[in-house]
């Protein structure tokens, strides 16, 4: 059951980047998301080649295959998603934190800004003097401030 768990958790990646898991990453968050490729890339680099190689990427297909081969997973290609999942949970709770910390100052400085492509950042950097220090101490936190 944990091990299905781990699957399944890993298997939210594709959605959360905009399911296109395995895919070219887009954005701000690309740094984010190609490490956890290159994680799961490096740690299943066997099984990819073995299994997956005629999977065309994107929207989660890359993973779908591999958790449609869970029973023949190396340990070390476990580890990697296991890994990978830890690493978009921390990342979800830093942007999270950083989305209850800077609320109030979007709706102030930057409401008007669409998501997406670091422009809310842009936004706040625009307006640092206005910026709340609860908003900047958060960015300082998750190192999103310049």
């Amino acid at each position: 059951m944990k091990r299905i768990n781990m699957h399944l958790t890993v298997f939210c990646i594709a959605a959360m980047m905009g399911g296109s898991a395995f895919a070219a990453p887009q954005a701000p968050g690309e740094a984010v998301a190609q490490a956890l490729v290159d994680t799961v890339v490096k740690g299943c680099n066997k099984e990819l080649t073995t299994y997956c190689k005629d999977v065309t990427p994107g929207e989660g297909r890359v993973l779908a295959c591999l958790y449609s081969r869970e029973d023949k997973l190396s340990g070390q290609c476990e580890y990697a998603l296991y890994d990978a999942a830890a690493q978009l949970e921390r990342t979800v709770s830093a942007l999270t934190y950083l989305a209850n910390e800077c609320s109030d100052d979007r709706k102030a400085l930057c409401s008007a800004v669409a998501t997406g492509e670091g422009r809310l950042l842009q936004c706040f950097d625009k307006n640092k003097a206005k910026v709340s220090a609860r908003c900047k101490q958060a960015m300082k936190d998750t190192g999103l401030s310049k």
